[in-house]
């Protein structure tokens, strides 16, 4: 019996020939990161360990993006206690206020992942770095502490579900709509502890940024891990980036999967998740009469140049309803300069709407967006759990950049057609 991608992986860095699902290793982590929420935790069980230092300084991503530039007094302590951290072990890839990003934007952009390695950081959405066909999985604030230290981690091996797409996408369809296809299908436990391996030709035919999304929803559906078996794109991706040497995997023919889906592009149109679960999914033709405060498009899930082309080429020439607040918020700087660049940081404010620092902000309920009681937001971010974005009787509706533009403009749940015509 052969292994699958995310097997070969694991096992490669456990040092063994071969692993099987439910199998407990140990194995050697290539990047362990932390962000202004979870490190500061980490950072205080590491301390509490007595070592020295930590295993690489290489090796240690340090990303302030939640509440950063800060917006309390509490997380500045956060951002203080991490920064000094850094400085005090000389890590090599912390990101400051200025360089920094949306983590899971920062960290591809930056070459510091690449195919067949295994990531781990104490963030959830970790996940998102499977695009490049590496193994990559959130963990808790003590793991990331212990893998500091020790440039180790145990790991149970996860069973693999297998994804096909077929055919073509409709347009406006992108990996957002795959991605809440899926978990609209099995559930937001369906994948509870699985590596989840997207594949077919519709995932070939995904952009890198299509692919970052798809992974980074991995965990939406229960997923310990989202992966995609490098293809040219991901080569093509990973040179312009990447100056060390990796290794590519993918998975046997005679792989065992607990599950396989074969799914067919052209049944798919743009989604909308409503309230209060990812798996509330809806197609765009319907979603009903449905009026909105607020629209955000960003996060680490479509903040990048895609997504934020996408949104322009929707709103170019035409006003946000006055109704509706819509916030923009690029994944990273270097997008955020492209973006000013290419003129879409105009036709934002033109069309109506404010683009914000790179920050994960309105995502979890920061800042940058907080809704009031009875307000609803459609956003292009991951989550719409209760009170996810503000008050506990806010809304949040899940959807793709293009829905979310057009619902800006209409005031109102809406389809990119229903705005250009």
């Amino acid at each position: 019996m052969g292994m699958t991608i995310a097997e070969k992986i694991l096992a490669a860095h456990a040092g063994k020939a071969r692993v099987v699902p439910g199998e407990l290793i140990t194995a050697k982590v290539d990047l362990v990161l932390g962000n202004d929420i979870t490190a500061p935790v980490a950072i205080k069980e590491f301390e509490r360990l007595g070592v020295e230092t930590v295993f690489d300084r290489d090796r240690i991503a340090l990303v302030p993006d939640h509440f950063v530039p800060n917006k309390d007094i509490k997380a500045a302590e956060q951002a203080r206690l991490m920064r000094e951290f850094a400085r005090k072990h000389q890590i090599t890839h912390y990101f400051e206020v200025g360089q920094m990003g949306i983590e899971h934007c920062l960290l591809p952009e930056q070459g510091l992942v690449a195919p067949g390695e295994l990531i781990i950081g104490a963030d959830s959405h970790t996940c998102t770095y499977g695009a490049l066909g590496a193994f990559a999985t959130g963990v808790g604030s003590t793991d990331m502490a212990a893998a500091m230290a020790t440039g180790e981690l145990w790991f149970k091996v996860p069973a693999s579900m297998k994804f096909v797409f077929h055919g073509e996408p409709k347009p406006w369809v992108g990996g957002k709509d795959l991605i809440l296809h899926i978990i609209g299908d099995i559930g937001v436990d369906g994948a509870t502890y699985m590596a989840m391996e997207f594949a077919g030709e519709g995932i070939a035919a995904l952009s890198m940024d299509g692919r970052f999304t798809m992974c980074n929803m991995a965990i939406e559906a229960g997923g310990k891990a989202g992966i995609i078996a490098p293809d040219a794109k991901t080569i093509a991706y990973v040179k312009e980036r990447v100056d060390r040497e990796y290794e590519i995997y993918e998975s046997d023919k005679d792989a065992a999967y607990a599950l396989v889906k074969e799914y067919d592009l052209a049944t798919i149109e743009p989604l909308v998740a409503f309230p209060h679960k990812p798996e509330n999914t809806r197609p765009i033709s319907q979603v009903g009469h449905v009026p909105i405060d607020q629209a955000v498009i960003g996060s680490c899930t479509n903040g990048r140049m895609e997504d934020l082309r996408i949104a322009a080429k929707i709103l170019e020439g035409r006003k946000v309803d006055p109704r509706v607040r819509l916030i923009v918020i690029p994944g990273t700087q270097a997008i955020y300069l492209e973006a000013m660049e290419e003129g879409l940081i105009k036709t934002f404010i033109e069309a109506g709407g404010v683009v914000s620092t790179p920050t994960c902000g309105p995502c979890l309920g920061g800042y940058m967006g907080i809704l009031a009681a009875g307000e609803r937001c459609v956003s292009t971010t991951n989550r719409n759990f209760v009170g996810r974005m503000g008050h506990p009787q806010s809304e949040v509706y899940l959807a793709n950049p293009a829905v979310a533009a057009a619902s800006a403009i209409a005031g109102r749940l809406a389809s990119p057609e229903e705005i250009l015509g």
